[in-house]
C-alpha cells in the first residue's frame, strides 16, 4: 500500500519553501528521451505525487496541459497558492487511482515520489492511462549529496553529512527503493521499451539556509523531530558550523548543492 508522509500543513509549507525543482541535467535527460520517442509535442502531461509543484512547473514549459496530482490536500493547496502558468492545474487523488480516461495521457512523470506509492497498483494505472506511444519518466534524487563552495567544499560536505546521517537513521523503510537506485521500480514498469539511468548529476544553486531547510523538509527529519526534541537544535548547530566553515555570517550565502539523480524511462 502507499505511504503518506507529507500530509501536515506545516510540513507542506516547509516542503514548498525548500524543495528544489528538477535540475537541468535531469530535465534534459527526460526531454531528450521524449523527443527520441516522439512523445513531444504533446497535449497532456500528468505529474504524479507532485507535492507543492516543483516538477510540475518544469513540465508546464513543454506541454499544452499539465495536471499535478498528490494525495495530500495540504501539498496541493501549497501548489495552488504558488504562481504558475495557466496551463497547469492540480488535483487531490492517490497515485494508484488517477482520474483520467484510459489512453488519455501522453506523458506521465513522478519526481522523487514513486517510492511512496503502492508500486504495482501505480504501474497498472500508468499502463491504463498512457496512450500507445506515451511515455513515463519516473525519477528521484539519491542520498549521494555534497556541497561546494570555494576552497572549503570538502569540509562543508563533512559537516552536512554528519547531520544528514543522523537524520537518515529515521528514514522510512520505503527509502530502500532509492538506495537501490529505483531498480525495483524499473523492473515493475510494464513496458518492454524502457531504460534506467543512474548517473545524472546536477548542481543545484542554493543558500546555507536552503540546505538546512531541505533537510528539515524530509520525511526522515519530520520523524526525527517527533521522536527527539533535540532535532531542531541539530539543524541550528549544523547551520552555525556551515557558516563558520565558510567564514561568513549570512544564511543567504550561496552554495552549490550537488545531487545524483536516477531516472526510469519507458514508452508504452
Amino acid at each position: 500500500m502507499a505511504t503518506q508522509m507529507f500530509e501536515g500543513k506545516g510540513h507542506a509549507a516547509v516542503y514548498q519553501k525548500y524543495r528544489f525543482a528538477p535540475g537541468k541535467e535531469l530535465q534534459q535527460t527526460i526531454l531528450s528521451y521524449l523527443r527520441e520517442k516522439k512523445a513531444i509535442p504533446a497535449e497532456l502531461a500528468v505529474d504524479v505525487g507532485c507535492g507543492s509543484g516543483q516538477g510540475t512547473h518544469f513540465l508546464g514549459e513543454h506541454f499544452k496541459k499539465v495536471v499535478g496530482t498528490d494525495i495530500s490536500e495540504a501539498q496541493i493547496q501549497e501548489a495552488k497558492d504558488t504562481p504558475c502558468t495557466p496551463n497547469i492545474s492540480y488535483l487531490v487523488c492517490p497515485a494508484e487511482e488517477l482520474p483520467f480516461a484510459a489512453g488519455s495521457v501522453d506523458v506521465l512523470t513522478s519526481f522523487t515520489a514513486a517510492h511512496w506509492f503502492d508500486i504495482q497498483r501505480f504501474m497498472r494505472e500508468a499502463q491504463r492511462v498512457l496512450r500507445p506511444g506515451g511515455c513515463a519518466a519516473i525519477s528521484t534524487y539519491t542520498l549521494d549529496m555534497s556541497l561546494r563552495h570555494g576552497h572549503c567544499s570538502q569540509q562543508l560536505t563533512r559537516v552536512f553529512r554528519e547531520c544528514w546521517d543522523k537524520i537518515l537513521k529515521y528514514s522510512n523503510n520505503r527509502v530502500k527503493y532509492v538506495l537501490d537506485d529505483y531498480k525495483e521500480i524499473f523492473e515493475a514498469l510494464p513496458f518492454p521499451d524502457k531504460k534506467r539511468i543512474i548517473d545524472i548529476y546536477d548542481s543545484i544553486p542554493m543558500t546555507v539556509e536552503g540546505v538546512v531547510g531541505y533537510m528539515e523538509s524530509t520525511s526522515s527529519y519530520q520523524t526525527f523531530k517527533k521522536d527527539d526534541p533535540t532535532a531542531a537544535t541539530l539543524l541550528q548547530e549544523t547551520e552555525k558550523r556551515l557558516l563558520e566553515t565558510m567564514g561568513v555570517s549570512s544564511r543567504e550565502t550561496p552554495v552549490e548543492f550537488l545531487v545524483r539523480h536516477v531516472c526510469v524511462l519507458g514508452c508504452k
